[in-house]
């Protein structure tokens, strides 16, 4: 059992890895990079299509990265 989660939550990891680098950038130009965005403030719009599958896989990875990681800790602190 401890071995499957362990192997559960490398896979994850890489799900969450890859996930994360599809994400579409939100950045245009460098000058948002120094200013923060301030110009975007009230522009900001709801993710739909691939961004939004891509949040949401990757909420959903997280917490179940969460979850598999707090099971192996009470399955180590139990042995």
């Amino acid at each position: 059992m401890y071995n499957f989660l362990i192997a559960v939550l490398l896979v994850i990891s890489v799900l969450i890895i890859i996930a994360v680098m599809m994400q579409p950038s939100k950045q245009q130009d460098a000058m948002n990079a120094l200013t923060g965005g301030a110009g975007d403030l009230f522009a900001e719009k709801k993710a739909r299509g691939f961004e939004a599958v891509m949040q949401r896989a990757t909420a959903i990875l997280g917490v179940l990265f969460f979850i598999v990681a707090l099971i192996l800790a009470y399955l180590t602190a139990h042995k």
